[in-house]
């Protein structure tokens, strides 16, 4: 199970059934596919939530002053 933990992501494991949740039946491959989507929905839905937390992020001033000296020194002609 995955929990947010204070602006990380935290990992639980549950020991045994937990929440009256029962391990899919061995005859039952239709219900063990069904859990296996859903967890992988689940971890979609965080992965893009952590995405779009680090593209709002502001960019750092010394990056930033990096990649101006960087297009400065490439709009200089060489001085070979």
């Amino acid at each position: 199970m995955m929990r947010e933990n204070g602006g990380g992501l935290g990992l639980e494991r549950s020991s045994g059934g937990g929440r009256g949740r029962k391990p899919p039946a061995a005859g039952d491959p239709r219900r063990a596919i069904d859990e296996a989507r859903l967890r992988q929905q689940a971890i979609g839905v965080k992965l893009r939530q952590m995405f779009d937390q680090v593209v709002n992020e502001p960019v750092p001033q010394e990056f930033l002053d990096i990649l101006r000296r960087g297009d400065e020194a490439a709009s200089r002609p060489d001085e070979d």
